[in-house]
C-alpha cells in the first residue's frame, strides 16, 4: 500500500469516493442529517490552505483519504472552537477496500505527521452512527473528549470528539 498527499487533478474522484463510502449510513439517519454530512464531505474544506489530503493506494487505485487539519484551525465551522491540535477529518475507505487496513494506515500517517509537527495528540470527530469507526478509533488508542461533542443539525445526532494522546 502506498500513502502518499493527494494530487490536485485527484481531489473530484476523492470526494466522490467519500460520499460513496459514507453513504450507507444515509438509512441510519434523517435525510437532513446526510444532506448536511454529504455537503460538509464534499465541501472544498480540504484544500483549505494548511489541510494536508491523503490518500491510500492499493495496485495503483486510491482506496482511502483523509484530511489532516492543522492545529489552530476551524475544522468544524464554528461547531468546535480552534483546538490545540491537529484533526483528522473525512477519513473513507472505498467499501471494496474495507478489511484491508486502509483505515489503519492513513490514520498512522496522521499521527506520524503530527508527531514529526511537534504535537503530542492527535483529534477526531465522528457521528455517534458510525458505530465501526467508534470502535476503530478507540481500538488504536483514542479516548472520547465529549467536552468537545457537537450537534450540528436540529436532530439530536452527536458528533463525537475523540483524542489520542502521544506522549502517555
Amino acid at each position: 500500500m502506498i500513502v502518499r498527499d493527494a494530487l490536485s487533478e485527484e481531489v473530484q474522484l476523492i470526494r466522490a469516493q467519500r460520499v460513496n463510502s459514507y453513504e450507507e449510513h444515509a438509512r441510519k439517519i434523517p435525510a437532513g442529517h446526510w444532506k448536511a454530512l454529504k455537503q460538509a464531505i464534499s465541501s472544498e474544506a480540504d484544500v483549505q490552505p494548511g489541510v494536508q489530503l491523503i490518500v491510500a493506494e492499493l495496485n495503483g487505485e486510491i482506496k482511502g483519504s483523509v484530511a489532516l487539519f492543522p492545529a489552530k484551525t476551524d475544522a468544524y465551522e464554528g461547531y468546535v472552537g480552534e483546538l490545540d491540535y491537529p484533526e483528522i477529518r473525512m477519513l473513507a475507505v472505498a467499501p471494496e477496500a474495507r478489511g484491508k487496513g486502509v483505515a489503519k494506515v492513513l490514520i498512522s500517517e496522521c499521527i506520524r505527521r503530527a508527531k514529526v509537527n511537534g504535537f503530542h495528540s492527535i483529534g477526531l470527530h465522528t457521528g455517534e452512527f458510525m458505530e465501526t469507526a467508534m470502535r476503530l478509533y478507540e481500538g488504536l488508542g483514542f479516548q472520547r473528549l465529549p467536552q468537545n461533542d457537537f450537534v450540528p443539525a436540529d436532530d439530536g445526532i452527536v458528533v463525537k470528539a475523540y483524542l489520542l494522546n502521544f506522549s502517555e
